[in-house]
């Protein structure tokens, strides 16, 4: 996998941000409600106006038309998003859900009805849906928030594995310290407009 590049990034809430993730390493983000954590997903992911570059290996993000941006630069959200009726609509014509008993979701799900989701069931299927579809990049926004501490701890142990295999670089948002703890080669949190490392990356 490629570079994830940030070169002199700002916009109207963030400061001039320079960062790079390299293939596979997980760089946390932390910050109050409302300090933009959210919104930096956004940006990276092509949906808020801003200055500077993002570059996917020799690729920058305005060369590229948006959508096309999010096949390789994959977002997902804490609250979902769905846009047809069952499941099984959002996902490539060849998928198996195979996958799906590790994060405790039965291979019938993928015929169920959007309408019938829980919101935790929405947030593993969105997790599901985003690496289907074989990104380069991951924009992970509090991806275990709406889950109780077991399923939390299978999604977060399958995501690690994941990310690894694949070489992804990743951006997670979470307001969990101790999570943080686990997963993170490098933490960042945003403060008064600028993006600042934690120095020891764990805490």
């Amino acid at each position: 996998m490629p570079l994830f590049r940030v070169n002199n990034l700002h916009t109207d809430w963030l400061q001039g941000t320079d960062l790079t993730l390299p293939p596979g390493a997980i760089f946390c983000i932390s910050g109050a409600s409302g300090s933009g954590k959210s919104r930096l997903l956004r940006v990276l992911a092509d949906l808020e106006p801003h200055q500077g570059e993002i570059w996917l290996g020799d690729i920058e993000q305005q060369s590229l038309p948006a959508h096309q941006w999010r096949q390789r630069v994959r977002m997902v959200p804490a609250e979902s998003q769905w846009w047809f009726d069952q499941v099984g609509e959002h996902f490539p014509d060849d998928y198996s859900a195979a996958e799906f008993p590790e994060l405790d979701l039965p291979d019938a799900a993928l015929n169920w009805e959007v309408s019938r989701l829980s919101s935790g069931e929405k947030q593993r299927l969105a997790l599901l849906r985003a690496l289907a579809w074989t990104p380069q990049v991951l924009l992970l926004d509090e991806p275990t928030a709406n889950l109780d501490s077991e399923t939390a701890a299978k999604v977060e142990t399958w995501l690690l594995q994941k990310i690894r295999h694949n070489a992804w670089p990743t951006l997670w948002v979470s307001h969990d310290p101790q999570q943080i703890k686990r997963v993170a080669d490098r933490h960042f949190v945003i403060q008064e407009g600028q993006l600042r490392e934690v120095q020891d990356g764990r805490n």
